[in-house]
C-alpha cells in the first residue's frame, strides 16, 4: 500500500515499512542490523521511519523535518500510519 498522501515525506510503501517494523519488534531485529544489511539507501530510509515507533509523540511533534515537503507532512502522521499497518500484520499472524 503506497502512502495515499502524495506529498508525503518520500511516497512511501508502507506495506514494505510495515514488514521492517514487524521485523524489529516482533522478530527481535536490532534497527543497526538491519541498517546494516539494507539493499538500498530507500530500505535506510524506510528502516529509520520504523525508529521513529520508539520516539514518544512529544519529541515526534519537536522534530524539524528536513524535506521539500516537511510543511504538508508531519512525522507523527506517517508514525501513526505505521503503527495501525503493524497491528493489522500481527492479527493476520495469529
Amino acid at each position: 500500500m503506497a502512502c495515499s498522501n502524495p506529498e508525503c515525506l518520500g511516497n512511501f510503501n508502507f506495506k514494505h515499512i510495515a514488514d521492517f517494523a514487524i521485523k524489529r519488534f516482533v522478530d527481535g531485529l536490532s534497527t543497526i542490523d538491519m541498517m546494516t544489511h539494507a539493499r538500498s539507501e530507500l530500505e535506510k530510509e524506510e528502516i529509520a521511519l520504523v525508529s521513529l515507533l520508539d520516539v514518544d509523540d512529544e519529541n515526534i511533534r519537536e522534530l524539524k523535518l528536513c524535506c521539500k515537503h516537511a510543511g504538508k507532512c508531519s512525522a507523527i502522521n506517517c508514525r501513526e500510519k505505521l503503527r495501525l499497518l503493524v497491528e493489522k500484520e500481527l492479527v493476520k499472524r495469529k
